[in-house]
């Protein structure tokens, strides 16, 4: 399977509480709920593509007890994203839970990375990373993740965990298309292509004159 990150962002790389004000309020985060006013008919019909190409979802501990505790109140047949969450496999990772109650879910925890690496040699097509911002960052480092999924609001949160947050592990990435959306989500589609490359730009490079 192929490792795949879906990740909110705002234009200042801030990805804790998209969803709602009581989303995440960790660290006194009072700024939940900045993804939700962008989402428009576009981006739920790309969403749903997306996850119909999921055989499993991984999540990190905070996430997942928040859409657990969500996501099987969603009962209409018609909803395919909820039927998909609910219905496929759910890993979680953390080193406090010792089971979870979304059935069906396997926890992962001591060395998280190589089951990861384990989960990716079964055969299937994409094992889907939604949110989770401190696991994707562990997973990136490890050179793990497949693919980024970034789908950015026009917002600047201001305050708030963000998927690259400084100290981080620096990675090189290969943009492979793009998309946008009515409401202004500008959706990046990247590749991890390792540690990432310098130069510098002289007054005599013709790259200054494209």
């Amino acid at each position: 399977m192929k490792l795949i990150l879906m990740q909110f962002l705002s234009l200042d790389g801030v990805a804790q509480g998209p969803g709602g004000p009581d989303e995440d309020t960790t660290d006194g985060f009072t700024g939940g709920g900045w993804f939700v006013p962008h989402v428009d008919e576009t981006f739920m019909r790309l969403v749903t593509e997306w996850i119909r190409e999921a055989d499993g979802f991984l999540l990190g501990r905070r996430t997942y007890e928040a859409f657990a505790r969500d996501w099987p109140k969603a009962t209409d047949p018609d909803d395919e994203v909820a039927r998909q969450l609910n219905g496929r496999a759910k890993y979680v990772a953390s080193q406090t839970l010792r089971t979870g109650d979304w059935a069906p879910t396997t926890v992962l925890s001591g060395d998280v990375a190589a089951q990861v690496a384990e989960l990716k040699r079964q055969p299937g097509r994409e094992l889907q990373i939604h949110g989770s911002a401190r696991l994707a960052q562990s997973l990136l480092a490890a050179g793990l993740i497949d693919e980024l999924r970034l789908i950015i609001a026009p917002v600047v949160v201001g305050a708030g965990r963000r998927l690259f947050p400084d100290g981080g592990t620096p990675a090189g990435l290969r943009l492979t298309r793009h998309e946008s959306t009515p409401s202004g989500l500008a959706i990046h589609f990247y590749e991890p292509t390792g540690a990432p490359t310098t130069d510098t730009l002289h007054t005599d490079d013709p790259r200054r004159r494209v």
